[in-house]
């Protein structure tokens, strides 16, 4: 029996993930969100649950969500929302966009979705609940944590290790081999070429041009 997928959210990043669901002819039973979605045109055929509760109707084991929440650094309600239906045994889609490349060798764990450009190279892991976003690379042997958010546009090196809850920032960089602990926001466009302990925020250099008279 195939399963059905409900999908939590309604923003931009619900947009894109229903767009994926459609393209895969997956069958989503709705979506839910306390807000009317962004984009009225892909959403309209489409039942619409507007609160969280109505999960609850649906049983379990028949069911996958769909975790379309969007992740910003300081805001923990997409990790939230993933621990409490979780608990509550309710089980997330790992999604992988058709125009993405993920190794046969690399590993992703439950309620992981790979959007479109996005590369995963072997011997890699991604842990639960994370996103490695649009065009983004993640090289050999990594080890990805949950909740993370590899931003658009990002590069990651081989054997690079991240801990749970690591923002990479539209079109950082990582080196190979680094180490990155937990609670780190890596800022856009910041390249990192050392470990980072848990709880920083990384912020890209500024050069400024100096004129001389």
């Amino acid at each position: 029996m195939n399963d059905d997928f409900l999908l939590i959210g309604s923003g931009g990043h619900a947009s894109v993930i229903l767009e994926m669901l459609i393209e895969q002819k997956l069958n989503v039973l709705g979506y839910v969100s306390p807000l009317p979605a962004v984009n009225q045109n892909l959403f309209s055929d489409f039942h619409w649950y507007k609160n969280d509760e109505n999960i609850l109707l649906f049983d379990k084991l028949n069911i996958k969500l769909v975790n379309g929440i969007g992740s910003l650094p300081g805001n923990s309600l997409r990790s939230d929302f993933y621990k409490k239906y979780k608990d509550l045994g309710y089980r997330f889609a790992t999604l992988v966009s058709k125009e993405s490349s993920v190794s046969r060798y690399a590993i992703l764990e439950e309620g992981v979705q790979v959007m479109r450009g996005a590369m995963i190279q072997t011997g890699t892991s991604v842990g639960y609940n994370s996103i490695i976003n649009t065009g983004s690379i993640v090289d050999h042997d990594c080890s990805i944590g949950s909740n993370n958010h590899i931003a658009p546009g990002t590069a990651i090196s081989g054997h690079v290790t991240s801990k749970e809850n690591v923002h990479f920032g539209t079109g950082s960089s990582v080196i190979q081999s680094i180490n990155v602990s937990e609670n780190v926001v890596v800022g856009a466009g910041t390249t990192i070429t050392k470990d980072i302990v848990k709880n920083t925020v990384c912020y890209p250099a500024h050069i400024f041009k100096k004129v001389i008279d």
